[in-house]
């Protein structure tokens, strides 16, 4: 793989915890496993980073479509919650994301906004076994 081709790279540091570092910006992230899996968990699990990517993706690709249409959604939010299966092969089961958009918004603007969000691109690439639960409220 060519180095101009390459997204990220990581490092296994130890003690079950990585440093990632996103290669054209050079931010740097770290993950650790969850407390439940050996980890300490003080820092993002790999598999709260596919959560956090479900919820960033649906604010970017809702932001997209917004400022095409001149909406303002600055100040957005969502809050995720993520549950593992109980049974073997350990892997995320449910995804939770309850999106808070401003209250303002038509009811037009709004269908708009939440069929955006539901087939954002990492809504559209996660494993279909994985139940995703997507939430709007608005104020």
């Amino acid at each position: 793989m060519s180095t101009s081709q390459v997204t990220a790279a990581a490092r296994y540091e130890g003690h079950l915890r990585t440093e990632a570092t996103h290669v054209a910006s050079g931010t740097v992230i770290q993950t650790d496993a969850p407390v439940d899996n050996h980890g300490r968990g003080e820092a993002f699990s790999p598999t709260d980073l596919v959560g956090t990517a479900l919820g960033t993706c649906i604010l970017t690709t809702m932001a997209l479509v917004a400022e095409r249409h001149g909406l303002d959604v600055v100040g957005s939010t969502f809050e995720m919650q993520k549950i593992m299966s109980q049974e073997p092969p350990r892997r995320i089961a449910q995804l939770h994301v309850a999106v808070r958009l401003p209250a303002q918004l038509s009811p037009e603007h709004r269908a708009l906004l939440e069929r955006t969000a539901r087939t954002c691109p990492v809504a559209l690439s996660l494993n279909p076994e994985i139940q995703q639960e997507v939430r709007f409220e608005y104020v």
